[in-house]
């Protein structure tokens, strides 16, 4: 039997056998109504009314504490001697690489075909919102996270869920917790596996091949596909046997270099044609309230520009305190406020210079996706970085790569966290999983992955229901972290000593 032959029966047998179980769930999941003509997925709006929610309940803390956030990324609040593993500034960098990704490259140019420009508008508008979201899911997993005796920590909806509500309801809480719990690791384990794994090699193997290899080239054939899957899958496999540390260290340079690398390319384009700038913006504008040609038209640009938050900077799903419980500090809303910075550096920055760059340049692929055609992804953005920078689709498709392969590395120790707390926490079950995680590396290169990934993403977003109850019954715990730390902060700024601030962190008992 040939290689092309066993990589065909092995993507044929695991589409068969997903594909009926995926178009159920997705369509339980991602049930959505007909407003305008348009389709809003109720599980979008369940996490933009989450947003909306904790940005009043803690005073657009998005905005009132944007500049203190800052401060506390780049150490001035650190505290000496405090447990953790990582600095903020690397527990950052750790979360943003597995938001960061194609999402923010292809999806955007999906959006603005569907949507219109205006879709850009409330792109922008859900990201902002997910921050009071995203600091209140941190908080809590710095809060309620685990320190194990060798001084490694695990952080998590699994861990704050049944903790945080057996400490504010008693017995029946953690019971309710601990349900949510398992549930949760179940969705983070199985969307890691498949969604932040194999798409991941999968789509980074696709834009290689075709750039560097053509259809007729090496690595287009089965056997390129595999030795592109055992080089990832090595290199995976190294640096996550080095455990939160290595990856932070490796995302850290990755992850800043990418998106200034990113982000540049997008100036440069959006300077090229700098006179272009002022009729972008108000094609945004128009389209977010008078959307003409676009399905639904106002409601249906705004739904375009939600899901594509919402879909990249996962704020409310609970995959971002996983990363961020391993930060050095003793007070949780610390690490908060560092964490509303991902949906701003995510959505608000790089999906907007995305649509912005898509919108100026005006490629032929992009008009021809808004007059019905199939909205291309990445070829569109592609092709709007092409009509100033010729050889950029190539130094783009290195870009793709590192996407994938920090987001795959975040994924690794999510899926990992999840893991343990199923399976139970052993130098054995660990390197399972870890065997196992870089064996489907391998797979990610072989298989076209179709209704897989359709039930990877319906097991993420279904891990927001569960967490989200959580977020809404503990937020009262967050608050009190946020006065306490921002006790320490106006003692620090007064010119007392680390020591002499006392300690801060708030008794357990029950929240009102």
């Amino acid at each position: 039997m040939s290689l092309d032959s066993i990589t065909t029966t092995i993507d044929d047998a695991v589409s068969d056998f997903f594909e009926p179980v995926s178009e159920k769930v997705s369509e339980f999941v991602f049930y959505f109504v007909t407003v305008n003509g348009a389709e809003l997925p109720l599980i979008v709006a369940w996490l933009v009314i989450a947003g909306l929610v904790f940005s009043a309940w803690f005073g657009l803390i998005q905005v009132r504490k944007f500049k203190l956030a800052l401060e506390v990324v780049r150490g001035k609040y650190d505290e000496k001697g405090a447990p953790g593993e990582v600095s903020h500034f690397q527990a950052l960098t750790a979360a943003v690489s597995g938001t960061v990704g194609l999402g923010n490259i292809a999806g955007v140019a999906v959006a603005v075909s569907i949507g219109g420009p205006g879709a850009t508008f409330w792109m922008i508008l859900c990201g902002l919102l997910g921050m009071a979201t995203k600091f209140v899911e941190v908080t809590l997993g710095v809060k309620y996270r685990e320190t194990h005796a060798d001084g490694t920590v695990s952080g998590g909806p699994m861990y704050y869920l049944p903790r945080g509500l057996g400490e504010r309801f008693g017995s029946g809480g953690a019971k309710f917790g601990k349900i949510l719990a398992v549930a949760a690791s179940a969705m983070i384990l199985f969307f890691g596996l498949f969604g932040g794994n194999l798409y991941q090699t999968n789509q980074s193997y696709a834009q290689v091949s075709s750039t560097f290899g053509g259809e007729d080239g090496f690595l287009a054939s089965s056997a390129g596909a595999v030795l592109f899957g055992l080089v990832v899958s090595a290199l995976v496999g190294l640096v996550l046997l080095g455990g939160i540390r290595s990856i932070a260290s490796v995302t850290s340079k990755l992850v800043p270099a990418m998106a200034a690398m990113y982000v540049v390319a997008c100036l440069i384009v959006i300077l090229v044609n700098v006179t272009a700038v002022p009729d972008a913006i108000q094609e945004i504008i128009d389209g977010a309230f008078h959307a003409e040609g676009v399905v639904g038209g106002v409601i249906g640009a705004l739904i375009q520009g939600f899901k594509r938050a919402a879909f990249s900077n996962e704020a409310g799903l609970g995959s971002a305190p996983i990363a961020h419980a391993a930060v050095k500090t003793d007070k949780p809303a610390s690490e908060g406020l560092v964490a509303l910075l991902e949906p701003f550096i995510d959505t608000v920055v790089i999906c907007t210079m995305t649509a912005l760059t898509i919108i100026i340049a005006s490629p032929d692929s992009w008009r021809e996706a808004r007059e019905g055609g199939e909205p291309a992804g990445v070829v569109i953005t592609s092709d709007a970085f092409e009509t100033v920078l010729p050889w950029f689709p190539s130094l783009l498709t290195v870009a793709v790569l590192l996407f994938a392969f920090s987001t795959i590395l975040t994924w690794g120790y999510y899926g990992l966290k999840a893991w343990t707390y199923l399976f139970g926490r052993s130098k054995t079950s660990e390197t399972v999983f870890k065997v196992i995680w870089s064996a489907f590396v391998v797979l990610g290169s072989m298989m076209s992955l179709g209704s897989l990934i359709d039930l990877a993403d319906s097991a993420l977003f279904l891990l927001s229901v569960f967490n989200i109850i959580g977020l809404y019954l503990l937020a009262p715990v967050v608050k009190r972290e946020l006065d306490s730390f921002l006790t320490y902060v106006r003692n620090r700024r007064s010119g007392a000593t680390e020591q002499d601030t006392g300690p801060t962190e708030p008794e357990t008992a029950k929240a009102p």
